[in-house]
């Protein structure tokens, strides 16, 4: 249940904190006041799109804020503990909306998406605009509220699950058959990897090509590069037998300066080092050999891969990831006939169990159907259209394509006067009738749903007299079981709420301010008065406003 609304520097409205209890909490004001603001305020506390548009002007930015009693929604509650926001029984949304367009939200003082806000926010409250009378009026609309009528989401999730499953299968099927032949497939796979497998691919090898054709390209410069290097490490005049006598000369002046002991243990490490490089040398000159046959057959090696990295619009260093990814294929294939078998059976088993999910989902809708009929007849009759009669209808899909929606659209029909045969309600609704068909739907689903807080914005335009007092009972009633919240032009609703908040609108210095005021039992005679009579309230006015709020 919503408790407080807290606005600052909000279209118009400078600041403004309104309180709310349980029942139905009326909000009127003059025609432009602003009152329907406050449904705006709730919708972008319920993950509405920002608008710079709705900054104050001259501000840099918007706050609004709702804080609500968790103990009337379990749903939302749950909500909280999975996604770690849970912060006791009262639950905080924050949104601030910048100048720039730019927004931030908040759920108990933890930043949230906006998805995260929206997907929060639905559990807690149901917003029903002047925009809901049009939407009543599409089809897949109405299907959603038998749906939520109806409450079987298990039902729903089964037919989705098994549309989705078919659906999937279906793909399978149509991606194995778009292969072609599979026979000749797997023989052109089998040809490519036979040509692939006859090559070193893998980078180790083809590493290892590379050098060896660099080693006998340049054979005869290393082998004259060993023999200099080997000439000079041999004979009495070498680096070695030098560096001998050096460490000779070293030694026997030592005993005078001992630092020369670490210069000779130096030296001894470079003879070694001398040594083993020449040993090393001698091993690689033994290898190098002037082999043209072999350097050709290296050469024909590398120009295979060259082609097969043309052939397959690749690069040599690719190639192995390629003859892979067809080795895969060509295993896929090897069962593919088994497969196609075993995915006809599958189809017809996904279709028979969408088939299973679809009709409980149809029988509960046609069940559902019978009863919203019922509830929306007996409520339009109270509201100012006595005769009148409402029935659901079911239209089977066109094919028996598993739809994870079910097998059917729902349609409204609507008789306004008796006698009438119905039609679709697209066809036949004048604005008012409209106005009342919706309420009366939205009344009758929405007692069966699981949302604590309901918002009205003005539906009961296009109506008066004894019709909108039967909507203001109505919305009373409703007000029984959940909070409602209703903005309204009609003195006959106002008078039926526990609470009522009146919206002013004041200009001064071109600048247009307005207030958002609670009403006391005297404020609520007036402001009545005021919606029966106009600007200037008479005597007559008063007591007829008092008398409204008395039999309400």
């Amino acid at each position: 249940m919503l408790i407080r609304l807290s606005i600052r520097d909000f279209a118009v409205v400078a600041h403004a904190e309104l309180d709310f209890g349980a029942g139905l909490t009326v909000i009127s004001g003059e025609t432009g006041a602003g009152k329907s603001l406050l449904v705006d305020a709730l919708g972008f506390l319920s993950g509405a799109r920002a608008d710079a548009g709705a900054v104050r002007h001259g501000a840099q930015r918007a706050e609004l804020s709702a804080e609500f009693a968790l103990g009337d929604s379990p749903e939302a509650a749950h909500w909280l503990r999975e996604n770690a926001l849970d912060d006791g029984d009262v639950c905080l949304l924050r949104r601030v909306l910048h100048a720039d367009g730019g927004s931030r939200a908040w759920i108990n003082g933890r930043s949230v998406t906006l998805g995260q806000l929206a997907e929060f926010s639905a559990l807690l409250v149901e917003i029903h605009g002047q925009h809901a009378q049009q939407a009543l009026l599409e089809r897949r609309q109405q299907t959603t509220l038998l749906d939520t009528f109806a409450r079987h989401p298990a039902l729903q999730d089964a037919a989705r699950t098994a549309a989705q499953a078919w659906k999937a299968l279906r793909d399978e099927r149509a991606a194995l058959l778009a292969r072609g032949d599979v026979g000749e497939r797997r023989s052109w796979l089998q040809h490519q990897l036979d040509e692939l497998d006859a090559q070193p691919l893998d980078p180790v090898a083809l590493a290892a090509l590379d050098a060896s054709h660099r080693r006998h390209a340049h054979a005869a410069a290393l082998m004259a590069a060993c023999d200099g290097a080997l000439d000079a490490l041999a004979g009495d005049d070498a680096l070695p037998t030098r560096l001998q006598q050096v460490r000779h000369g070293l030694q026997r002046e030592a005993a005078h300066e001992a630092r020369l002991f670490e210069v000779d243990a130096m030296l001894d490490s470079a003879a070694i080092q001398l040594d083993e490089a020449q040993t090393l040398l001698q091993r690689i000159r033994d290898d190098l050999d002037l082999d043209p046959e072999a350097l050709a057959d290296i050469e024909r090696q590398l120009t295979r891969v060259q082609d097969l990295a043309r052939k397959h619009r690749l690069r040599p260093d690719q190639l192995a990831a390629h003859r892979d990814a067809l080795a895969r294929e060509l295993e896929s294939l090897v069962d593919a006939d088994a497969r196609l078998q075993r995915l006809d059976a599958d189809l017809a088993s996904a279709q028979a169990q969408w088939n299973a999910a679809a009709a409980a989902l149809s029988a509960s809708r046609r069940k559902a159907g019978d009863a919203l009929a019922d509830a929306v007849s007996a409520l339009i009759d109270t509201l100012g259209m006595q005769g009148g009669r409402f029935e659901v209808t079911l239209d089977a899909n066109p094919d028996d394509t598993p739809d994870p929606k079910g097998r059917e659209r729902a349609e409204f029909l609507v008789s306004a006067n008796p006698g009438q045969p119905p039609r679709p309600l697209r066809k036949v609704a004048s604005g008012g009738e409209l106005s009342r068909i919706s309420l009366a739907v939205e009344v009758a689903t929405q007692a069966q749903g699981a949302v604590s807080t309901l918002v009205f914005d003005e539906v009961d335009a296009g109506i008066g007299g004894a019709v909108a007092a039967a909507v203001g009972a109505r919305l009373r009633a409703l007000g029984a079981s959940r909070q409602v919240l209703c903005v309204t032009h009609q003195p006959q609703v106002a008078a039926a709420g526990h609470a009522q908040y009146r919206v002013s609108k004041t200009a001064q210095d071109d600048v247009t301010e307005t207030a958002v005021v609670a009403l006391d039992a005297t404020g609520r005679i007036e402001e009545i008065a005021r919606m029966l009579g106009g600007a200037k309230i008479s005597a007559e006015a008063r007591a007829a406003a008092k008398r409204l709020l008395e039999s309400a």
